[in-house]
């Protein structure tokens, strides 16, 4: 990753001119359009517009994260969004609450509006927590005839305190808070919010290719040398999830003395920070190897790209800790959790942030004259724990 030049808000929004490259790709990539779609509106799969602006504006890909933001630089937090305009608007997915349905099956009107604000806050700033983001803003690129049409609007948490509701139903719940509408389907769990394009936006005209395949074809076909194969990430070599939470009868629930409680358990006086993440012995069982032996020092990597001391511990290495193990703790429960001393930790505090899972990651091996490396990340509550055990019954 390059060293964006970037540095804040302010040069982000001031940035049109800088980054030619990058509309430069979106216009190309949009040419193909017709590989996908006979419209004459600009294909651009949202995936595609994410990897566009973080490679072009070095910025850091969060994308597949749990969090509320696509991208950062600095302390710059962008949510990146593709979709097609109907009269320069649009009404587009920000969240979705799955977990939190039983939360809000019982509410109606005002009550349910400020508890979906407050949901939506509460994720902006774990968000914000995690990466040490204290500026956002939302990218846009809007899809219309023959044109992209880009801009940058404010990503603002919800004004809870000038909620008004505009109207609520069987199915959806429709609400503004003075700077923004937002509309949440109640059998889908999703809370959308109503974007306009600005007075200020880039126009990316595309002449769509009428037929890519041969363009393709003829390049490829020229241009065997240019194609590699991608090494795809290794389930249990590159990579393993951790829950943050144990299963009773299928339920959910995060055990009172030990993992997130480990400050709770008794036999001795506690450090209120005292936590560790769980590895269940399946994970040892079916990735021998993955992580060092039981002791063994390594550098963990965080999301804010600080770097912590842990290893392995405790009977058949059933928890990794860091050393201190109050380094952890102040991550987990004070700057993510905002827990107070000796505050236990439960299903819905994780639910309501949208994360049950860790991700470890291997970045490299011990090598004679250098520590193992691994990077921690949020795995969100749809690419859970049992996700990456599907093909076990060990659970």
């Amino acid at each position: 990753m390059q060293t964006n030049n970037i540095n804040n808000l302010e040069e982000f929004l001031n940035s049109w001119t800088s980054y030619e490259k990058y509309f430069d790709m979106l216009k190309l990539m949009a040419q193909l359009s017709r590989l996908f779609s006979e419209s004459d509106i600009p294909y651009l799969d949202y995936r595609l517009t994410e990897n566009l602006f973080c490679r072009y504006y070095n910025a850091y890909n969060d994308a597949r994260s749990c969090t509320a933001y696509d991208a950062r630089f600095s302390t710059v937090g962008i949510g990146i969004k593709t979709f097609i305009l109907k009269n320069n608007q649009s009404v587009e997915k920000i969240a979705e609450f799955n977990k939190l349905k039983k939360a809000l099956n019982g509410l109606r009107g005002i009550d349910l509006a400020k508890q979906l604000g407050q949901y939506r806050n509460d994720r902006m700033r774990f968000a914000n927590d995690l990466y040490g983001v204290d500026e956002t803003q939302y990218h846009i690129v809007g899809r219309t005839d023959g044109l992209l049409r880009i801009f940058n609007t404010p990503y603002e948490e919800v004004d809870l305190e000038h909620i008004h509701l505009i109207s609520d139903n069987e199915t959806s719940c429709k609400f503004e808070d003075e700077r923004n509408e937002f509309s949440f389907n109640k059998s889908k769990s999703v809370l959308m919010k109503r974007f306009y394009v600005p007075s200020i936006s880039k126009d990316v005209k595309v002449d769509i290719i009428e037929d890519p395949l041969a363009l393709l074809e003829s390049f490829f076909m020229t241009k065997t040398d240019v194609i590699k194969e991608a090494k795809p990430r290794i389930k249990g070599v590159d990579y393993v999830i951790l829950p943050l939470y144990s299963l009773k009868k299928g339920i959910k629930y995060v055990p009172e003395k030990s993992g997130l409680n480990q400050f709770n358990a008794g036999g001795r006086k506690r450090n209120p920070l005292e936590v560790y993440v769980p590895v269940p012995i399946v994970i040892h069982k079916n990735y021998p190897g993955f992580f060092p032996k039981r002791d063994t020092p390594f550098a963990l990597e965080m999301p804010d790209k600080s770097i912590l001391n842990a290893k392995i511990c405790q009977d058949n290495g059933k928890a990794l800790m860091s050393n201190p193990n109050r380094d952890l703790g102040e991550w987990l429960l004070r700057k993510i959790l905002h827990k107070k001393d000796f505050e236990l930790v439960t299903i819905d505090d994780l639910n309501r942030l949208g994360f049950d899972s860790i991700c470890i990651e291997n970045l490299h091996q011990n090598t004679e004259n250098e520590e193992s490396l691994y990077r921690i990340s949020f795995s969100n509550t749809e690419i859970s724990y049992e996700d990456f055990l599907e093909d076990s019954d060990q659970l």
